[in-house]
């Protein structure tokens, strides 16, 4: 009765830590609102005597569910529980080996701590920066000018011997239609739906046949197979068209986002330049300075030497 105490008490533990986060058990009624008073402190699970907090399991949740790319359901939140209790017997047993002292993993966990340490100022820094309307107009001129793009609109016909795709192209010089072609003798998955591939820009193909696309007029098909890795193509471009950039409200939160980006590795860059680095230079190799960049510091002596 006792075991079966704890693991109730466990289970809801588990339940309450996931609403806490902001997260939901599809079979479960617990009410949301007692959960999220929670304490981030509040113990999770004992362990061999060891007590671990709620915020810890929720970051580790949280950084399982962001790989996974999974749907949070019931299923995945037993499984991420699971997981990490393996981890905390599997790192009681490394602490019981002394193993936390090994140089490799003192190394590790250093790592660790700067990497945790770093997105942290990061993100801290992230959140003071201001944007201004001016620094967004500016940036949206700028994805103007790079965003304005041909797109295409193509079927394609995918077949792995160039005789085979030079047969092709034979019968659709004597009148078939390459739709139909496409769903009898096309290998890849688009030749159900008679090869087409929809609008897609040059950017989203491999090179052999974007530069294809890029010689042909709409209404027409290759003349001669196109070879890629995925075999030989015939290609039918149906249209073209210049894709516009969006409006500068609706790219408002993308710009912003951008814009702070930029901020933010000038505010490193200065961190970077500002700080005093002393050089292990039996460790690391300092590059000499090359001929062009001492040149400008030669004439600046020259410069002196005349006055």
């Amino acid at each position: 009765m006792e075991l079966q105490a704890m693991l109730k008490t466990r289970v809801s533990l588990l339940i309450s830590a996931l609403l806490a986060s902001g997260l939901c058990l599809a079979e479960d009624k617990a009410p949301a609102a007692d959960a999220a008073a929670l304490p981030a402190n509040v113990t999770i699970a004992t362990v061999n005597g060891v007590a671990y907090p709620l915020d810890v399991f929720r970051m580790f949740f949280m950084e399982r569910l962001q790989e996974a790319q999974g749907e949070n359901d019931p299923a995945f939140q037993q499984q991420a529980f699971n997981e990490f209790m393996t981890m905390v017997v599997a790192a009681q047993e490394a602490q019981k080996r002394k193993l936390q002292d090994a140089p490799d993993v003192t190394a590790a966990l250093e790592v660790q701590r700067l990497k945790v340490l770093s997105n942290a100022a990061l993100a801290d820094m992230a959140r003071g920066i201001q944007v201004t309307d001016d620094e967004l107009k500016k940036a949206y001129d700028e994805v103007k000018k790079n965003a304005t793009r041909t797109e295409y609109k193509a079927r394609h016909i995918l077949v792995k011997e160039e005789a085979e795709a030079k047969k092709v192209i034979k019968e659709l010089d004597k009148g078939a239609d390459f739709g139909e072609l496409a769903k009898k003798k096309s290998e890849g998955p688009t030749g159900k739906n008679g090869g087409d591939l929809d609008w897609f820009n040059a950017d989203q193909m491999v090179k052999p046949f974007a530069e294809a696309v890029a010689k042909m007029k709409a209404g027409t098909y290759t003349k001669e197979p196109v070879q890629t890795q995925f075999g030989w193509h015939v290609i039918n471009l149906q249209e073209t068209r210049t894709a516009e950039p969006p409006k500068f409200e609706d790219a408002k939160p993308q710009l912003t986002a951008l814009v702070q980006r930029q901020k933010l590795g000038q505010e490193m860059s200065k961190l970077r330049d500002g700080a005093m680095v002393d050089l292990n230079e039996q460790v690391v190799k300092v590059a000499p300075k090359t001929d062009e960049a001492a040149a400008p510091a030669k004439k600046d002596e020259e410069k002196k030497d005349k006055k």
